[in-house]
């Protein structure tokens, strides 16, 4: 016997585009990829407390908050680095349908592994920026001792001394952050995101 008292409610969910026009932004997931120390964190938190001065809904993700939380249960294996990923993406794009403007600041140092994010993500809401600075600049700021352990041996396959970094090839925003101050970088970023992230309605 079938149950009677099932209705469908699809109707009645609100959309993507009920919450955009609700919070009066559209909304994407901003991806910061590079070299650890190159200013991934720092210009992402600038650049959303941005976008809240300009009155938008923002989340951050790094890795303190995955890290620690939903991702806690992984490991630096690349099969673990890659799932990692997967699950930020995930994650990204349950804030993006929720009209919510996500940005990511995550070494993700492939460009196979970005792509799986994008894919994830969906082209239209992926916004792949460069955070580019020279490794020697990285490394003056290791204020961790990540790359000095690193080159001692005492850290495996770290990322730009025995990994690989494969830079962007089409960023949306290319930040060089060995040259350009923080304001100077908000600001140049704030040049595209702008536009992208302001409401237009049904236009």
């Amino acid at each position: 016997m079938k149950p009677t008292n099932i209705h469908p409610v699809f109707h009645q969910i609100l959309t993507r585009a009920d919450k955009e026009k609700f919070l009066n932004q559209r909304a994407c997931v901003i991806w910061m990829t590079g070299l650890s120390g190159s200013g991934k964190t720092t210009i992402a938190r600038n650049i959303e407390l941005e976008l809240n001065r300009r009155g938008h809904l923002t989340q951050v993700l790094d890795g303190d908050n995955i890290r620690t939380g939903i991702n806690n249960n992984l490991g630096f294996t690349e099969e673990d680095r890659i799932e990692n990923i997967r699950r930020i993406a995930e994650v990204s794009k349950l804030f993006v349908h929720c009209g919510i403007i996500c940005i990511n600041s995550f070494i993700s140092p492939t460009r196979e592994i970005r792509n799986m994010a994008r894919n994830i993500i969906g082209e239209e809401d992926f916004i792949e920026v460069h955070i580019n600075a020279p490794l020697e600049v990285c490394e003056q700021r290791d204020v961790k001792g990540l790359y000095k352990k690193a080159r001692e041996g005492k850290i495996k396959n770290f990322t730009g001394i025995d990994a690989p970094f494969e830079t962007p090839e089409k960023p949306a925003i290319e930040l060089k952050t060995g040259e350009l101050s923080i304001p100077q970088c908000v600001e140049q970023a704030m040049e595209v995101l702008g536009p992208r992230v302001s409401y237009v309605g049904d236009e």
